[in-house]
């Protein structure tokens, strides 16, 4: 372990654990649908809805086309995503984002080649697909991960994306005729991701290595 890593796990606090834990509970999605009052640290239940004007219909309205239907949709994520970055940023004031790093790296180095640092990002795909990209956005500018780490990272997103949420509401009518219980299917989604990953990975490694084997070369050759 490097000093910078000794330094960087010697400043984490108990405040910066307790914040880790409630972020990784309420992106996880695991008490959305609890019946008692931890549903309240769901991260989906505090992002709501917005009421309806007639019938199921809000705001938004129904049957919309083109890009004013876009601009509609797009300021229907313009809540969850400032709810998302609040809670980050608040929980990396108290240092959840360093115990992460500890937390998570023994998991997704080895698993994605990424560091631990994205461990909150990773989690937060599990539920919305939207606070994920944000938050790998926020990372790449702070010099946390590289541009490789960020394509390999967003390989793994995009494939089954929201993996959880979507499964439940897009994938809803499919479930009742699926051969297999929702948590194995849930699984297999999370081994394709891994697996498309991982392909994307060994390209990169392998396009570095060929490209440093080819600058050895240029300098023997000049």
């Amino acid at each position: 372990m490097s000093e910078k890593e000794k330094k960087v796990e010697q400043k984490i606090s108990w405040k910066g654990w307790v914040a880790l834990i409630i972020l990784v509970i309420a992106f996880s999605g695991v008490l959305q649908k609890n019946p008692g009052p931890l549903a309240a640290l769901d991260f989906a239940n505090l992002n709501g809805q917005f009421g309806t004007i007639y019938e199921n219909i809000n705001f938004k309205g129904a049957g919309g086309v083109g890009a004013r239907e876009g601009f509609a949709f797009t300021l229907t994520l313009i809540p969850t995503v400032m709810l998302a970055l609040g809670f980050i940023n608040v929980a990396e004031s108290l240092g959840a984002l360093k115990a992460a790093e500890k937390l998570f790296r023994p998991l997704l180095k080895p698993l994605l080649g990424i560091p631990g640092i994205a461990g909150l990002a990773f989690v937060s795909t599990f539920t919305s697909s939207d606070v994920g990209a944000v938050m790998t956005k926020d990372l790449v500018e702070k010099g946390e991960i590289t541009d490789d780490e960020r394509t390999i990272f967003v390989s793994y997103q995009y494939a089954a994306s929201a993996v959880i949420t979507n499964t439940f509401t897009c994938g809803a009518p499919l479930l009742p005729m699926a051969l297999l219980p929702v948590g194995i299917i849930i699984v297999l989604e999370m081994i394709v991701k891994i697996l498309g990953a991982n392909i994307v990975r060994f390209i990169l490694n392998s396009k570095a290595k060929k490209n440093r084997l080819g600058g050895k070369e240029y300098g023997t050759a000049k």
